[in-house]
């Protein structure tokens, strides 16, 4: 089977990405070196964020808190049978890294006023399983987006759209999901 032809937003996609990352201060060594290995990936594989690129991808996220940051919005993903915050990759009309993290968020949730702050508020790497076909692992630029009292809508991607109180998370969740919540609460005060 032959790969869709390249679309053609992908320089712009990268780009975004490294002035993202360039701007994102690292708040632990963990996250200095995400930093550099997606910075090495980006410059080795220029059709990063396309899904018939190299086997890792460039995704974005959005973490949905609602207004007082004691809930958040989760998908449980239907290939991954885990709950995660909304993403995804890019598709041939994103423009920016912002956008594909807000395209993906309303399409998985169906919350069509969504957000998202501009500010990256942390990043992830990570192996997927084998529901996956064409992508073997994720490399995650994760935003936050606030929002008030909104009732979620259940996309063809996951099996439910719900939400948890911070402190008490689904099972199963992915292992990053709490780091994460914190640190999106913090960067989005």
């Amino acid at each position: 089977m032959t790969a869709p032809a390249r679309p053609g937003n992908l320089d712009d996609l990268r780009a975004d990405a490294i002035r993202h990352l360039a701007q994102l201060s690292p708040v632990d060594a963990r996250e200095a070196s995400l930093r550099q290995e997606f910075l090495a990936h980006l410059e080795r594989h220029p059709d990063a964020w396309w899904k018939h690129g190299p086997p890792a991808h460039l995704t974005a996220s959005v973490l949905v808190l609602s207004q007082d940051r004691r809930q958040v919005l989760l998908t449980h993903h239907r290939k991954a049978r885990t709950w995660f915050q909304l993403g995804g990759h890019a598709e041939p009309g994103d423009e920016d890294v912002v956008g594909v993290a807000q395209r993906e968020g309303r399409e998985e949730s169906g919350i069509h006023g969504l957000r998202v702050d501009p500010r990256l508020v942390d990043l992830d790497r990570h192996a997927l399983g084998a529901a996956f076909t064409v992508c073997r692992e994720h490399l995650d630029l994760r935003f936050v987006a606030v929002v008030g009292d909104v009732s979620p809508v259940v996309s063809a991607e996951s099996l439910d759209v719900a939400w948890w109180p911070v402190d008490r998370l689904p099972h199963p969740h992915s292992e990053e999901l709490p780091r994460l919540i914190e640190r999106a609460a913090l960067r989005a005060a």
